[in-house]
């Protein structure tokens, strides 16, 4: 298991920093605004909110997973 989670670790990590999350029309909303914060903040929020589904199968799939062990033994 520990193998499992380190593989995946590696193999996911490091394209966090090169995701852009923001929809065509938010971007083209956004991107007529000077200095482009606001369109940074608001790839960030959604870049925020797209991690918590991912975390809650996560959890789910190690429980289940913990559940199918502890049955088995």
């Amino acid at each position: 298991m520990k193998k499992i989670n380190l593989i995946l670790l590696f193999l996911f990590f490091p394209f966090f920093q090169n995701l852009f999350a923001q929809c065509a029309m938010c971007r083209a909303v956004l991107e007529t605004e000077d200095g482009g914060v606001k369109a940074e903040a608001v790839n960030n929020g959604i870049m925020y909110l797209m991690v918590f589904p991912y975390l809650l199968v996560a959890f789910a799939l190690y429980f289940s997973y913990k559940v199918y062990k502890k049955k088995h033994k």
